[in-house]
């Protein structure tokens, strides 16, 4: 199966950047995508950044302008600028093989890499 594995987290101050990187390796297929979640202490997660089939990259609407994301070879990159306190997250890698068109129960997660943005 796909195995994820990310890095890149710490701790920042208002205003400061990050780049988390995603080690992918295991089964891929030609219909497997990736993309970036996020979830913070007791909320939802929320889809981040995606790449898709299509050529089009989606973001959130609370991270456009100020994070990127990118893959070079078996790397996923989601960098991250100007971040800010409600950034604050655990920033998981997600690979789907239905590439965001079947159910969710098919997305592979990784452990997980941890963001804060103090004020």
């Amino acid at each position: 199966q796909v195995h994820l594995v990310e890095s890149g987290g710490g701790s920042v101050q208002a205003g400061g950047s990050l780049r988390l990187s995603c080690a992918i390796s295991g089964a891929i297929s030609s219909r497997t995508c990736v993309g970036w979640f996020r979830r913070a202490p007791g909320e939802e997660r929320e889809a981040v950044a995606s790449l898709n089939t299509d050529g089009r990259n989606r973001y959130l609407d609370s991270v456009k302008g100020r994070f990127s994301i990118s893959k070079e070879n078996d790397i996923l990159y989601l960098q991250m600028n100007n971040l800010k306190p409600e950034d604050t997250a655990m920033y998981y890698c997600v690979a789907d093989q239905g590439c965001w068109e079947g159910p969710p129960a098919l997305f592979r997660w990784g452990r997980g890499t941890q963001v804060t943005v103090t004020s």
